[in-house]
């Protein structure tokens, strides 16, 4: 039966060992809406955020973090780095935008040849295949998914999927992604995609000890 790749708003918690990080960094570097940016301004997100780096062992000092004044700012911010640019964004959010040495349509197939292998498919109206949001919900699932496996081969086929995904896609263009953002500097997004490597690079050494 297919699926569309597809997430659910994840609210946030004090108790990382119970979310699923993968969902919580799609859902926090999602388009902007109210009901986000209000989750970002809570006071004790910044307060979490610092004990996720703690956890994740990132390199030095959780650094300061910057706060938009305002909805309005919150929203053009994101507008300026992720979405719009001639001829493309400064930090486009999408695998094609920062690998070039392989052809766009490419990269796309690769994705959804991953995806087909859970069934998923992807709303072509609504994302592109090679966008953060929608690798990180195939990520999810892939995990859901492995994590409720029926036997130790299954088990073990979906954690090298999760793995060769991590190796192939994310962790092939998100780096060089933080990296532009970092210079750019501006509020709370940095540390945000900082974490989300951080996590990842982290995943994908628990998963070299699982296999």
């Amino acid at each position: 039966m297919n699926a569309t790749v597809e997430l659910e708003a994840s609210p946030h918690s004090d108790g990382w060992e119970q979310v699923d990080l993968y969902r919580f960094f799609a859902h926090v570097l999602a388009a902007p809406t109210r009901e986000r940016h209000e989750l970002l301004r809570s006071r004790n997100f910044v307060a979490s955020l610092r004990q996720l780096w703690k956890e994740l062992k990132c390199d030095g000092e959780f650094p300061a973090v910057k706060r938009f004044r305002g909805y309005q700012k919150y929203e053009s911010a994101y507008i300026a780095l992720f979405d719009a640019g001639a001829p493309e964004p400064p930090v486009p959010l999408v695998e094609s935008g920062h690998y070039k040495s392989v052809p766009a349509q490419q990269i796309a197939l690769e994705n959804v040849l991953f995806y087909e292998v859970l069934g998923l498919h992807v709303d072509t109206a609504r994302s592109f295949p090679d966008h953060l949001q929608t690798q990180l919900q195939f990520l999810s699932a892939v995990r859901y998914a492995g994590e409720n496996a029926d036997d130790a081969a299954s088990r073990a086929s979906l954690l090298r999927l999760e793995a060769d995904f991590l190796r192939r896609h994310l962790l092939n263009w998100l780096p060089t992604a933080e990296k532009k953002l970092r210079k750019l500097d501006p509020p709370l997004f940095p540390v945000l995609l900082c974490l989300l490597v951080a996590f990842l690079q982290n995943r994908r050494m628990q998963l070299s000890r699982l296999s």
